[in-house]
C-alpha cells in the first residue's frame, strides 16, 4: 500500500489520508475474495490491483481536478473502477454507476456498504438505455469509462449523459491518440469536441496510457444514443 500512496503523491500531488488508505485496503481485500468466486476482473495480484485498478483510476484526477464534478457517471463500471475509486478521493462527489452485468453491480453495491459510502447510485442497464432516460440524459458534469469500447462508440455512450459545458473522459491505452482522431466526427455529431489528450505513465506498466477528454458544446440530437447494441455494431463516423 505504501507504493500506491507514494505513486499517488508523485503523480497527482495528493497525499492519501489514513482513512482513505483503510478504505482502499478493504476494497482490495473484498475484490480479491469475490474474484475467487465470480471472476470479476482478470487482474488478481495485490500489486497489479493497486497499479492497474486504483492508481489507474486515480489518474482521472489529472483531468477532473480542473473542473471537479458535482455529479459523475461511470459507464460500464465493472468492479467499480474508476467511479468508486474516485469516490474515495472525492467523497463529496455524487457518483452514479452503470453496469449491465448483475454480479459486477452486486459487488459494487457490496463495496458501497462495506465502505459506508454515501451519495452513490447503482443501475443495472446498458449505456444506451441510460442515455435516453430523463433521469440521466444530460444530467452529469462528467461521464467516464474505462476499457469499455472504441472511442466512436464511447462517444455515443458518454456524451448524451453530459450536460452542456460538461465533459466526457475515456481512459485509453497507447491507441488513445489514434482513437481520438477517429472519433472526431462522431463527437461533433453528438454535440461535443475533443478537448485534449493527457498522457499517463503508470509505474511498472510498459504501455503508455491516455485520458481522452471531450467537452459538451451543444445538445445531443434526440436520435442518440441509438438502441442497445447499435453503436457497437455500427459506430458513428
Amino acid at each position: 500500500m505504501e507504493n500506491l500512496a507514494q505513486a499517488t503523491q508523485s503523480m497527482l500531488g495528493l497525499t492519501l489520508t489514513p482513512h482513505q488508505i483503510e478504505l482502499i485496503r478493504i476494497y482490495e481485500r473484498e475484490l480479491i475474495e469475490w474474484n475467487s468466486r465470480f471472476n470479476l476482473t482478470a487482474i488478481r495480484s495485490p500489486e497489479e490491483i493497486r497499479a492497474k485498478h486504483f492508481l489507474d483510476s486515480f489518474t482521472c484526477l489529472l483531468a477532473l481536478r480542473e473542473a471537479v464534478p458535482g455529479r459523475l457517471i461511470d459507464v460500464g463500471t465493472g468492479a467499480g473502477f474508476p467511479g468508486l475509486a474516485l469516490k474515495i478521493l472525492l467523497p463529496g462527489m455524487q457518483v452514479t454507476l452503470v453496469e449491465s452485468v448483475g454480479k459486477k453491480l452486486e459487488f459494487c453495491r457490496h463495496i458501497v456498504r462495506a465502505l459506508h459510502l454515501e451519495g452513490v447510485e447503482l443501475f443495472q442497464m446498458r449505456a444506451e438505455e441510460a442515455g435516453q432516460m430523463k433521469a440521466h440524459r444530460e444530467q452529469y458534469d462528467w461521464a467516464v469509462a474505462r476499457a469499455v469500447a472504441g472511442m466512436p462508440i464511447l462517444a455515443e455512450y458518454l456524451l448524451p449523459l453530459v450536460k452542456l459545458g460538461g465533459r466526457a473522459l475515456a481512459q485509453k491505452g497507447e491507441s488513445g491518440p489514434a482513437e481520438a482522431h477517429a472519433a472526431e466526427k462522431a463527437t461533433r455529431i453528438l454535440g461535443g469536441e475533443i478537448e485534449r489528450l493527457i498522457p499517463v505513465h503508470l509505474p511498472g506498466v510498459a504501455e503508455d496510457r491516455y485520458l481522452v477528454v471531450a467537452r459538451k458544446i451543444a445538445a445531443t440530437p434526440a436520435l442518440y444514443p441509438r438502441r442497445s447494441g447499435v453503436p457497437s455494431k455500427n459506430p458513428l463516423g
